[in-house]
């Protein structure tokens, strides 16, 4: 984490790059980064705390505005009506970030891309996703016919079946259960389409792409992927 950014699970959140320019940071071992940010008030002037961005997207302040201030852990728009800000609510142009010394709105200081991504909560920040991993649809290519095949992955069955066409070198259409080479392949224009929850044409993000839970790996696969999952979740 220290050299190549902040990553998660094999996924670069922050790279050395964009995390260098922000004064005050610290790289938190819980999926998060902090920096130094603020909101100005007309009546009261410049309210200063700490951001932290985590990795799910949720955004939260820790107020300094005086000593005693024990406001802490406060969504953005929380922490614009704390400052006394006047106006309308929209945080994410009027609470700033010191970046080389200046300071830059949240929205042009690329620390919203993962806020971005998830649902609105209607509290100034959007929580992590709860319940069941999910995980998008994937494709295993028919070695007799060659056609490409679409795998639903809503449960740890369907993950299953997915997982040991993987692994079969030898994998065909038939060992799909009522599948055969006949069957026409699903046209090229609907692949794009993979079950994400938060984009329809989805081509990758933190919602749909699963590095590995216990509903995709399995105890009793003695594939690497599994085995090495497995251990870590034991350690």
């Amino acid at each position: 984490m220290e050299n190549g950014g902040v990553e998660k699970n094999g996924v670069l959140m922050f790279t050395d790059e964009e995390l260098k320019q922000f004064d005050g940071l610290k790289r938190g071992e819980e999926d998060y980064i902090e920096v130094t940010c603020g909101c100005t008030s007309q009546r009261y002037g410049d309210a200063v705390g700490k951001l932290r961005v985590y990795f799910n997207g949720e955004l939260l302040i820790s107020c300094e505005c005086t000593p005693g201030c024990q406001e802490d852990k406060l969504t953005p728009i929380e922490f614009e009506k704390h400052s006394g800000r006047d106006g309308a609510r929209k945080w994410k142009h009027y609470v700033w970030v010191m970046v080389q010394g200046k300071r830059v709105s949240l929205s042009k200081s690329g620390l919203l891309k993962y806020y971005d991504q998830v649902p609105k909560t209607g509290k100034g920040f959007r929580k992590p996703r709860t319940g069941p991993r999910l995980h998008r649809d994937e494709f295993v290519l028919c070695t007799v016919c060659k056609k490409i095949r679409r795998f639903q992955i809503r449960n740890q069955e369907e993950c299953r079946i997915h997982h040991d066409a993987m692994l079969n070198r030898n994998w065909k259409c038939s060992d799909i259960h009522q599948m055969t080479c006949d069957h026409e392949e699903e046209r090229a224009s609907r692949r794009v389409y993979r079950g994400c929850s938060r984009s329809q044409t989805c081509k990758g993000c933190m919602t749909c792409v699963c590095f590995g839970c216990s509903i995709c790996r399995f105890s009793d696969c003695s594939c690497q992927t599994c085995i090495d999952f497995i251990r870590n979740a034991q350690a």
